[in-house]
């Protein structure tokens, strides 16, 4: 047991050596520097339950281990996109960890994702966008701060199509009086994101309510962050994704995720005649190639609307 913990211990300390190696060294963003030591954590536990030496099978790690681990990771259900993104990810940390000299060689540096599948993201009707909003918007008539607060959320995710990892980031002097929301995404690269009338009073009513909810905290609240759990401190992505499975279903629509209301916002952006440079801005994607998965939903919807009204389809 002594030894386990001695394990445990170097392997933490390796941890905080390569947190500092992501956001200091590389500057990337905590949100990115968080996915990255979820996964190189993943990987330590895995040698830990697969070797009777876990600092041997560290020290000769190889590619056999990391497909071991990527196989488990499948075996827990996670989606080819998902592997995809562990590979990527785990791919960075083994040539670090050979750099460090941790490792005898950079096991990952032959490692091949898993190809991604080519599925159409999912998109609700917006029928269906604005059955959503109104049910949140109805249950935030009564001034509870947090229904207030989640009205706002979905008006925000929406209206701009940003990640949930940007929407939590937000501050509150990242709103400005032109309607319009300054965002850090992906690389620390920063945007500026329009949204209509509808999101802009959801956000004013939640500015009052928030003000509301710090004053009640005993606790000493995030006075940065613009969007506050019920502790005060700033929301974290978790709960977004929770209180969004909430609502769809009281609402009466399909379950659905965050990243599934930026396909929505997308999608209908190009269904109302956006094009697609200007989609791609809004959503900071850093390539067309991505941008372009909508228009294929725009496609589809259109040859479903051909199948049921026309006459000789």
């Amino acid at each position: 047991m002594k030894e386990n913990g001695v394990l445990a211990a170097k392997f933490e300390e390796i941890l905080v050596d390569y947190r500092h190696e992501l956001e200091v060294r590389r500057g990337l963003s905590a949100h990115t520097s968080r996915a990255y030591l979820t996964e190189a954590r993943s990987l330590f536990e895995y040698l830990t339950e697969q070797s009777d030496n876990a600092a041997s099978a560290l020290e000769y790690l190889s590619l056999a281990d990391l497909r071991g681990w990527l196989a488990a990771c499948q075996a827990q259900g996670h989606s080819r996109a998902s592997l995809a993104r562990h590979t990527a990810a785990i791919r960075t940390f083994t040539a670090w960890l050979e750099k460090q000299g941790y490792t005898q060689q950079d096991a990952g540096a032959r490692l091949k994702a898993p190809q991604a599948t080519n599925e159409l993201p999912r998109v609700l009707s917006a029928e269906q966008i604005r059955t959503l909003l109104n049910y949140a918007g109805e249950q935030a008539e009564n001034g509870d701060p947090i229904q207030v607060r989640d009205h706002a959320i979905l008006e925000v995710l929406y209206a701009t199509g940003i990640r949930v990892s940007e929407l939590v980031g937000l501050n509150v002097h990242d709103i400005s009086p032109e309607n319009s929301l300054r965002v850090i995404g992906k690389g620390n690269k920063e945007r500026i994101v329009p949204f209509g009338r509808p999101a802009r009073k959801a956000i004013m009513a939640w500015t009052s309510a928030r003000a509301q909810l710090i004053s009640e905290l005993r606790t000493n609240p995030d006075r940065q962050a613009l969007f506050l759990g019920a502790r005060g401190q700033r929301i974290n992505p978790r709960t977004v994704r929770a209180m969004i499975t909430h609502m769809t279903h009281a609402a009466g629509v399909p379950e659905i995720t965050p990243h599934d209301i930026r396909h929505s916002a997308a999608t209908h952006l190009l269904d109302g005649g956006s094009d697609l440079r200007t989609v791609q801005e809004l959503l900071g994607h850093s390539s067309l190639a991505t941008t372009q998965r909508y228009t294929h939903v725009s496609v589809e919807r259109l040859r479903a609307a051909f199948g049921q009204a026309h006459p000789r389809a």
